[in-house]
């Protein structure tokens, strides 16, 4: 009994050993696997329970134009933020957060609840919903600041800056380009709280303090960019164009002094404007350039020695390439002229006998030499390259029309550059649009120089061009450009839109590209004007913006008139341009004559609607006199309503009548004193035109 009471014993002590064996090795096990393997984990989550972290966002860094005026900055504003954990009253908190703050109260509700340790309610409050927020002292909720992005001067300049998002990062223009300059290091407050949920004093608070952005300073200068866009918006109102936009550079840097486009937007609350306006279509739109890219086949032309500037030129009116007609836009053509006259005026059938004397292999080398085809490089986003048709597929009737400036797209902002070139005696840049990067105490970070491409032309050739094309300002289509006193050189341009089916008629972009003073430029311009309603020409339109810029960017600069009159060149008298309108055409042409002015008259009507120049403008003789004429274009709803004062009323019931009005007489008088609608409006056909007597 004895033994195998032993027995008994020894058994159940190895089965105990046993057992505490397992267990030991399993809280080894679990120990292991807890310290080594969930550590960090475990680590985490402590840290989580009893640390909060609240973020404390970098001051994103101030935007300066060239001369240090203040474009963006950012300015302090509070953001509401939760711990789920401190909340006594999920329900309750959201109701009194909603009710000041104009938020849904249930879906804020359902995020106080979840498990986290926290959470943004709203960002970048006003300064009303913060004090109410304060007043009521909420558990669990608190306010942090941010910086807000404020642009003092609103739509100036709105395509160059851009803005930013809620999280202050950037999304369009500068504010995006140099996000990574601007925006800083955001910081935070770490705070410990014991298991209660209850803040411990004194342990493990600490503040890590934000790094603010660094600085930017443009090449933009504010007072040029004002100048600039008061033209653009009173282009815009006098041609109710499409659009309008103008870049204006230095050609020696390649710094971008004003660049804007309208209509724009206000990046304060840019949201509150369609996204298509966002867009800055001076260097993401891809267009025909008409003959302002003359210019371009002007200096191959010259740098390949294939013309001289004396050399004759023919012009018909018209010429055949590969069954093709290309006409002049003068009917019956400019006659005998010289390669410079040919360029003066901008005479497609000279240009077309150019191009093709260069060829394809010549002239696509300038293309490229000139930056078309690719990205200049700018720092902005959306940058296009154009479009250019293959070399390898390239026909003789496509260097035809690319040598006046068809079957070629290029962007307003390669174009300017090109221009530039010619301007800094062949020397291509690359545009700049920021001058350097400095740090909070005026430490200078990175600094940009100019950046060459490289030599689209010689030296030689360049001086040659720039003589051509300040002829062009003086005695050819850019008239409307001259500014007295100052050398411009420039070219005009007017091309018509192409749509999926060709070209779309009545659809036109009017242009005018130059720099001045020619003979040392201090800056470069593209004036664009697309969809303008009425007058379409560039020498029309857009030269005279140019005059009006160029005239305030001369005082503003301090430019000395320089410009000293030819001896040899023949001085033209101004005249006062007569009024047309209404005229039969032959008549309006003969009338203009005898003031020593040219008719180009617009469409097939035999009536006189409207003229550019309006009447009693001053020109100089010799100029043309834009007429247009009553066709279908302008039955539709634009029939001009003539002056009748001092008419019979048969002689007002036969001009009415004769244009497609009615009269209704007032008074017994002889002669008409007074009418409505008023001289000069533009009314649809059938209207009625109340006319006094005495």
């Amino acid at each position: 009994m004895t033994s195998a009471s032993h027995v008994t014993i020894r058994k159940r002590a190895a089965l105990l050993f046993l057992f505490v064996t397992v267990v030991m090795l399993g809280l080894v096990g679990r120990l292991t696997y807890l310290q080594f393997i969930k550590s960090e984990w475990l680590r985490e989550n402590a840290t989580d329970q009893r640390v909060r972290e609240i973020p404390v966002e970098a001051k994103r860094g101030i935007i300066y134009d060239r001369n240090g005026r203040e474009l963006a900055v950012s300015v302090n504003t509070e953001s509401v933020y939760a711990i789920p954990a401190e909340i006594v009253n999920a329900d309750e908190t959201a109701a009194k957060l909603a009710a000041i703050l104009t938020l849904d109260a249930d879906k804020l509700s359902l995020k106080l609840k979840r498990r986290q340790s926290f959470t943004w309610v709203k960002r970048k409050i006003t300064e009303s919903e913060a004090l109410a927020l304060k007043n009521i002292d909420l558990p669990g909720i608190g306010l942090t600041q941010e910086g807000r992005r404020q642009y003092p001067y609103d739509n100036l300049a709105s395509h160059v800056l851009g803005f930013t998002g809620i999280d202050s990062q950037g999304l369009d223009g500068v504010e995006l380009t140099f996000d990574s300059y601007l925006k800083g290091h955001p910081g935070g407050i770490v705070i410990e709280y014991d298991a209660r949920g209850q803040e411990i004093p004194y342990v493990s608070h600490r503040y890590v303090p934000p790094v603010d952005g660094q600085n930017i300073y443009l090449t933009i200068d504010v007072v040029i960019q004002q100048i600039v866009e008061r033209e653009l918006d009173k282009a815009l109102r006098e041609t109710q164009a499409k659009s309008v936009s103008i870049v204006v550079i230095q050609p020696k840097t390649g710094e971008i002094l004003a660049l804007a486009n309208k209509p724009d937007y206000n990046p304060n609350n840019f949201a509150e404007y369609p996204p298509i306006l966002w867009r800055n279509g001076a260097i993401s739109n891809a267009y025909e350039p008409g003959s302002t890219f003359k210019i371009i086949t002007t200096s191959a032309a010259l740098g390949d020695n294939v013309v001289t500037p004396e050399e004759k030129f023919f012009d018909p009116g018209e010429v055949e390439v590969q069954g093709r007609f290309i006409h002049c836009w003068k009917a019956g053509g400019h006659g005998s002229q010289t390669f410079t006259q040919v360029v003066q005026n901008s005479c497609n059938v000279g240009f077309v006998n150019v191009g093709l004397r260069l060829g394809a292999e010549a002239f696509y080398r300038y293309i490229q030499a000139f930056g078309f085809g690719r990205v200049t490089g700018i720092d902005l986003p959306g940058e296009a390259k154009g479009i250019i048709i293959n070399q390898e597929k390239v026909t003789p009737i496509n260097i035809a029309t690319m040598a006046m400036g068809q079957s070629i797209a290029v962007t307003p902002i390669q174009l300017i550059c090109a221009a530039g070139a010619i301007a800094n005696d062949g020397n291509l840049l690359r545009p700049q649009i920021v001058r350097e990067v400095k740090e909070k105490d005026g430490n200078v970070i990175r600094q940009f120089q100019p950046d060459s491409v490289g030599n689209a032309i010689n030296d030689k050739t360049a001086q040659t061009v720039k003589g051509i094309l300040e002829n062009v300002v003086e005695e050819g289509s850019g008239r409307g450009a001259s500014v007295e006193g100052f050398r411009i050189a420039g070219k005009t341009g007017t091309a018509q839109k192409v749509g999926s089916g060709g070209y779309v008629a009545g659809k036109y972009v009017a242009s005018f590209v130059g720099f001045a003073p020619a003979d040392d430029p201090a800056f470069a311009m593209l004036v664009i004007i697309d969809e303008p309603v009425g007058p379409y020409y560039g020498g029309v339109i857009a030269a005279p913006v140019f005059n009006a810029v160029a005239k305030d960017i001369f005082q503003y600069m301090k430019l000395i008139p320089t410009a000293q009159k030819n001896p040899d060149q023949v001085e033209h008298p101004h005249v006062i341009v007569p009024g047309v309108i209404n005229h039969l055409v032959a008549d309006a042409v003969q009338d203009l004559k005898k003031v020593q002015l040219q008719a180009r008259v617009e469409e097939t009507g035999d009536r006189v609607a409207d003229q550019v120049p309006k009447p009693g403008s001053r020109v100089p003789e010799g100029s043309f006199v834009l007429l247009y004429t009553l066709t279908p274009r302008y039955a539709v709803g634009n029939i001009t309503v003539p002056d009748l004062t001092g008419k019979n009323e048969r002689e007002t019931v036969d001009i009415l009548a004769e244009l497609g009005l009615f009269i209704q007489p007032f008074g017994h008088g002889i002669n008409a004193v007074n009418q409505n609608p008023a001289p000069g409006s533009k009314v649809p056909p059938g209207t009625t035109v109340v006319v006094f007597y005495e």
